[in-house]
């Protein structure tokens, strides 16, 4: 029922709430958000891809698990997961096949589309804590350049070039993305129990 679609899961509360109209704003900021974050991500050889894979099996197995009324969803997360899965054969470094723009675009929004459709919305800025910061790097460096006398506060944005001009080789940044978005997603499952 669309009443039950504007509905949105809290993160660390055990109860969900009905956003009413608030939903249509917030599926917005939250597909436009989610499609550009994976695109910024998409800057290294396999980082974007692997970081959505881990995203969408985490929200797969949050369904799983926990609520049975989606579990159609599950096969969407478990291919694109897999399609993720099976792309870094060619993409992890040095890769022969690259997302690109629609790739990336695509994968965001297909994980926004999900996690609207599952009520973790919220949940996605833990879950995809890896975006949000390669997002928010960018939002802080061009701020920070406009209106503070063209300071920058990171080498460069975003956040993986960042390390990746501190003297990291782009394989280990990759890897370490990875693992960042491999303890969130855990976050996420500890707390699904208040869920």
């Amino acid at each position: 029922s669309p009443s039950a679609l504007r509905v949105v899961d809290l993160p660390w509360f055990e109860r969900a709430v009905d956003v009413g109209w608030g939903w249509v704003p917030l599926a917005m900021v939250v597909m436009a958000g989610c499609a550009h974050a994976v695109n910024l991500t998409d800057g290294m050889d396999g980082l974007a891809a692997g970081c959505v894979a881990i995203a969408l099996s985490v929200i797969g197995l949050w369904v799983v698990l926990g609520d049975p009324a989606h579990r159609t969803i599950v096969i969407w997360c478990a291919s694109l997961a897999g399609a993720c899965t099976g792309f870094l054969w060619f993409n992890s470094f040095p890769a022969s096949v690259f997302l690109g723009d629609v790739g990336s675009l695509g994968l965001g929004a297909a994980l926004g589309t999900i996690s609207l459709l599952t009520h973790t919305a919220l949940w996605l800025v833990i879950i995809g804590g890896v975006f949000v910061a390669e997002a928010l790097s960018v939002i802080l460096q061009v701020a920070s350049y406009k209106w503070r006398d063209k300071q920058r506060i990171f080498r460069v944005a975003p956040l993986h070039h960042h390390f990746h001009l501190g003297g990291l080789s782009e394989p280990k940044v990759t890897v370490r993305f990875w693992i960042v978005a491999v303890l969130l997603a855990m976050v996420a499952l500890t707390a699904m129990e208040l869920v």
